[in-house]
This record gives C-alpha cells, sequence and structure tokens, in this order.
C-alpha cells in the first residue's frame, strides 16, 4: 500500500512540474504563425505532443535540492526537451527507426513530411543552446553557463547520443556482447538523462564531490531508463507505448532483453536504480523527490 502510494505521489508531482515546464516551453518556442510557419508549427507539434517531461523535471529536481535558482534552472530544463525532442524526431525518420507513431500521434515525418521533419529537429536543437546561452545571470556567472553549455554538447555530440545511434545502427542483426549494448544505452539514452541531473548541479554551483555523486546518480538512472525502455517494447503494447512495440527483436537490435532475458534485465533495471539511489546520502532529506523518480523508472508501464 505504501508503495502504491508514493508511485500516487511522484505520478501527481510529475503532472504538475510538466505544466510549469509547457508554460516555459510555449513561451521559448517561436509562435506557430512567426515565418516561416511550417518549421514553427512542426516544432510545436513535436514538442507538444506528449511526454512525461521527465528530463526536465530531473534537472529542475536536482537543481533545487542544492538550492539553485528556478529561473536559471527552467531554462536548462527547457532546452533539454528541445534536445529530447529533436533526438525523438530524427531516431523516428525513415533513415533511422522509420516509426509510424510516436506518443500515441502520427511521427512528425508523417505529419509535416520527411524534409520539415528533419528541419524542425535542427530547429529545435539549435534554439536549445540560444535558450541556454540565455541563462540568465551576471557577469560572475558565465563560466558557470559556458561550462553547463559544454556539458550539455558533450553528451549530445558524437561521444554521447550520436555515437550511441551510430552504434545502435551499424549494430543491427550482428551479433553484439555486453559491452556493445551498455555503450548504446549509455550514449543513446543515458548521457542525456545523465547530464539533465549534471548540468543542473553545475548550474546551482554544486562542488567537485556532489558533482561526481550526482554524475554517478544520473548515470544509472539513464541506463536503468533504457533497459525498462527494452523491457516494454517486448511486453508492452502499442496502446500503452503510443507507439510500436517489438520492433527490436524484429530488427534484431542489440538490447539487454535479447543479451539477458526479460526477468535478468528486470533485476539490472532494478539494481542500478538502488545503486543510484545510494549516490544521494550526502543530501539527506533535500534528495526525496529524486530517489522517487528514480524509482518512477522501474515501475512505469508506458
Amino acid at each position: 500500500m505504501k508503495s502504491q502510494l508514493r508511485e500516487l505521489d511522484i505520478r501527481r508531482y510529475l503532472s504538475r512540474r510538466k505544466v510549469v515546464v509547457d508554460d516555459y516551453l510555449d513561451q521559448f518556442l517561436p509562435a506557430e504563425e512567426t515565418h516561416p510557419p511550417a518549421v514553427h508549427q512542426a516544432m510545436r507539434y513535436s514538442v507538444f505532443a506528449g511526454g512525461k517531461r521527465l528530463r526536465p523535471i530531473l534537472s529542475l529536481a536536482t537543481g533545487e535540492a542544492l538550492g539553485g535558482e528556478f529561473d536559471r534552472l527552467i531554462h536548462l530544463a527547457c532546452a533539454l526537451e528541445m534536445i529530447h525532442t529533436y533526438s525523438l524526431i530524427h531516431d523516428d525518420l525513415p533513415a533511422m527507426d522509420n516509426d509510424d507513431l510516436r506518443r500515441g500521434m502520427p511521427t512528425l515525418h508523417r505529419k509535416f513530411g520527411e524534409a520539415i521533419a528533419i528541419l524542425a529537429g535542427d530547429g529545435l536543437l539549435t534554439l536549445a543552446f540560444q535558450v541556454l546561452a540565455e541563462i540568465p545571470g551576471d557577469r560572475q556567472s558565465e563560466g558557470t553557463r559556458l561550462r553547463v553549455i559544454h556539458r550539455i554538447a558533450r553528451a549530445v555530440g558524437t561521444s554521447g547520443l550520436i555515437g550511441g545511434q551510430v552504434v545502435d545502427l551499424t549494430m543491427e542483426g550482428k551479433e553484439f556482447t555486453p559491452q556493445d549494448v551498455e555503450y548504446i544505452h549509455s550514449a543513446k539514452t543515458g548521457a542525456l538523462l545523465q547530464t539533465s541531473v549534471e548540468s543542473a548541479a553545475i548550474l546551482a554551483q554544486a562542488d567537485e564531490q556532489a558533482r561526481r555523486s550526482l554524475a554517478a546518480f544520473g548515470g544509472s538512472i539513464g541506463l536503468a531508463f533504457q533497459v525498462v525502455d527494452d523491457i516494454l517494447d517486448v511486453e508492452g503494447s502499442r496502446q500503452e507505448l503510443g507507439k510500436s512495440s517489438g520492433k527490436d527483436e524484429a530488427g534484431r537490435k542489440a538490447t539487454y532483453p535479447a543479451l539477458y532475458g526479460l526477468e535478468a534485465s528486470r533485476r539490472i533495471a532494478e539494481d542500478l536504480v538502488e545503486k543510484a539511489v545510494g549516490e544521494l546520502g550526502f543530501l539527506g532529506a533535500k534528495a526525496e523527490i529524486l530517489r522517487q523518480l528514480a524509482r518512477f523508472i522501474t515501475n512505469r508501464r508506458f
């Protein structure tokens, strides 16, 4: 009963914070009628198509636990969601996963055409860095802002998200090792989740030890998130997931269930979350939301 109540609480928390993030995303994104309207309509279509806003909410919760300023953290949070949405748009393209559905709605290239989808993704990625560059602060905070931008650029470049996508594509249908799967998952999905936590710690000017602990927390939950995604691709329905299921197995992709089976994959995800939670001891009660968010990752169904 207690765990059920905690799950309800975290879902309520996510719902409330999503409203806040969406309000600021609406302000940061160009209006649909802004010239040229086609790309701005497409950008807003994908951003507001749904999603839990887990990455921006993680960054807000981390920064607030460390005493960071909301006006600065919300820029970071919205930029992270823009980058995440860009990655989904490009991941769905015919040259990549060729998906028809995302969050229960037609994928962007199905709705607006492939060319506009590519440009909308590019637009969101570029706008994200503009929003980061506009994080409020005085001249003394310029170095902190630059470190945040550098950390995020590294997470989404060829040493992170893009690199993970490349290896995911090149390994499809081939024999793979545990090291291959961990790299793909840590880079393609885990890197942005990890930097959501770590960049918030940088922005809140946490000390080096706190940043290291939070980076380890973020890395573990980032990997756990993708392990659970692998499991849901096997067990979830199209209606639950809001996208096609069973594509990993059909494409002979490098996944945890393919390597270890479902039950072992569940244990791996649970162990990763407990490892992550163990990194939060230095924050005491201030980390309760982060602990619940971490555990929500392995309990989510869609």
